[in-house]
Order: C-alpha cells, then sequence, then structure tokens
C-alpha cells in the first residue's frame, strides 16, 4: 500500500490512503525518518494501524538539527513560508536560518508579515525586514484575523510549510484559510493519541485537489549543523557573486588578508546583521 503522511508526531504518523481514509502507523525499527509529507509504503497490521515500510523518493527535505540530534519539518514542499509579526518582536537570525535552509534545499521562499493592523509597529517590522526584501525575497504583508486570503493565491498548485517562533500568528492563518482545521486537528490528536499538545506535531491540510498547506510546531531556534560551510555560503544571495575572489582559496572570511567578502562587508555592500548570523551560524556548526 503507499499513502501521504499527513501528520508527524513523534514516532506516532497518519498516513492517509489512496481512497481519502487514514490509518495510524509506526516506523519500521527503532530510527525513524519519515516527515509529515513523505509518501510512503506501509503494510496494513490491523483494522486501525499499520507500519511503515519504506519512503518514496523525495522532492524536497526542510530540517534542522543540532549537535545532537536532527528535526525533520516537511517533506515534499515547494514553498517555505516564514510568518513573522509587528507584535511580538521575532528574531531576524531564526528568519536568516529558516532562509538558508531552504535555499540549501531549492525550496522557494516567501515572508509574511502579521499583524499588521497594529499601525503603531508596522515601520518597525518593514525596518527589520528592509534587508530580506533588498536581497529580492518575497515579503507579504497582511492580518491573519482579517486579510488570510490574500496568502492564497501563493499556495495554489503547490505544498507549503509554514514555519515561525510561536505567538506569531501560524495558527490564526491556519484557521482562516482552513475552516476544518481544529476539527482535523482533533482528529489527529485522536488518532496518535497526542492528546491537547496538538502544537507538537506538524499536520498537513488540503487546500483543494492540487493544494496543500502544512502546520508545524512553533520554534525558537533552528540549528543547521547538517550544512557544510560551502552550503551554508551558498544559502547567503549576497555571498554568491564573491564567492571565489577571495586571496585563500579556504578562506573563513574571518582575519584573512584580501577577503572579498569581508571587504564588501567594510563596504556596505553586505549587511552587519546578515554577516554576523553567518558567523553564528559556521561557529555553533563548527566548521
Amino acid at each position: 500500500m503507499q499513502g501521504q503522511v499527513v501528520a508527524a508526531h513523534g514516532r506516532q504518523y497518519l498516513v492517509e490512503l489512496a481512497d481519502g481514509s487514514r490509518l495510524p502507523c509506526f516506523p519500521r525499527g527503532k530510527k525513524s525518518e519519515v516527515a509529515c509529507g513523505d509518501s510512503v509504503e506501509l503494510q496494513r497490521t490491523s483494522a486501525d494501524q499499520g507500519v511503515i515500510e519504506a519512503i518514496r523518493p523525495r522532492r524536497s527535505l526542510l530540517y534542522r538539527s543540532n549537535e545532537i540530534r536532527q528535526k525533520l519539518i516537511a517533506a515534499n514542499v515547494d514553498l517555505l513560508i516564514v510568518v513573522v509579526a509587528t507584535e511580538p518582536a521575532f528574531s531576524d537570525e531564526l528568519v536568516t536560518r529558516a532562509l538558508v535552509a531552504a535555499e540549501s534545499a531549492g525550496i522557494e521562499t516567501l515572508i509574511v508579515l502579521n499583524k499588521c493592523d497594529l499601525h503603531a509597529r508596522l515601520a518597525a517590522a518593514r525596518d527589520r525586514l528592509a534587508v530580506f526584501a533588498g536581497l529580492g525575497y518575497r515579503i507579504l504583508e497582511l492580518c491573519a484575523r482579517d486579510h488570510a486570503e490574500d496568502l492564497r493565491p501563493a499556495l495554489h498548485g503547490r505544498t507549503s510549510v509554514l514555519v515561525g517562533q510561536s505567538g506569531m500568528g501560524k495558527s490564526t492563518l491556519i484557521n482562516a484559510l482552513v475552516p476544518e482545521a481544529g476539527a482535523a486537528t482533533r482528529e489527529i490528536s485522536l488518532a496518535l493519541d497526542a492528546g491537547k499538545h496538538t502544537t507538537t506535531h506538524a499536520s498537513l491540510y488540503r487546500l483543494d485537489a492540487e493544494s496543500a498547506l502544512i502546520d508545524s510546531p512553533g520554534l525558537q531556534e533552528f540549528g543547521l549543523d547538517h550544512l557544510t560551510r560551502d552550503e551554508i555560503e551558498r544559502a547567503f544571495p549576497e555571498f554568491r557573486p564573491l564567492l571565489g575572489q577571495c586571496r585563500f582559496r579556504d578562506c573563513r572570511h574571518d582575519r584573512e588578508p584580501d577577503c572579498a567578502l569581508t571587504a564588501a562587508l567594510r563596504a556596505g555592500g553586505i549587511d552587519a546583521r546578515r554577516f554576523a548570523a553567518y558567523t553564528r551560524i559556521v561557529g555553533q556548526s563548527g566548521i
């Protein structure tokens, strides 16, 4: 049998079968590398349970990692939507890290600035996002409570995943775009025995026959230990034209003379906050 994982909670998964029915499943073996959005092969072990035998080839995988473990976010996604808000304050570096992960995985990106009805804080939020806009990242401003539909055209014909810190309004967006999401989440929690801790698992919602939206738990960090220094460098669009122009082939863009990146930083061609984020990312990765 084949199906698609529509919810992931620890080592428990809800798989949607070809007929639209859903079957709770566990992975074969102790280690699981299954993500929400995966296409899988499974075997029914009883009327209400199955085992995942294999993961079918993916077109993309979004995940984060640190020195201890990796956390799969979603598979087979076409668009990463980073949700930030005018209030509470969002982390520029978390946004950068999510974009780096998407760039390295070949996933298109969109930044959504939510709660734009809070006019007193809108200018400050726009100012913090200006560096991303200057690099060509798309930014959509909206108020999820009243104008969530503004996001729908970007979702059509693809599988998208929402990521962001807690409190940015992801749940409000989901509930506005998928009115039945609350009921679907309760169904998932019941099937996976997840109780009321619905924010701890990723869930896929069908928007129409061609479009799906994956909601993920709120993030407070986004480790990138799985990426090499070269992959991280190339995931910064402003770095790409300069790579290979340093005096030393193995330049670490730190204290080396004639470094193209630090020269651009001094000249104002690279944003200081973005360069500092890059330095922390490679420093934490120990590469």
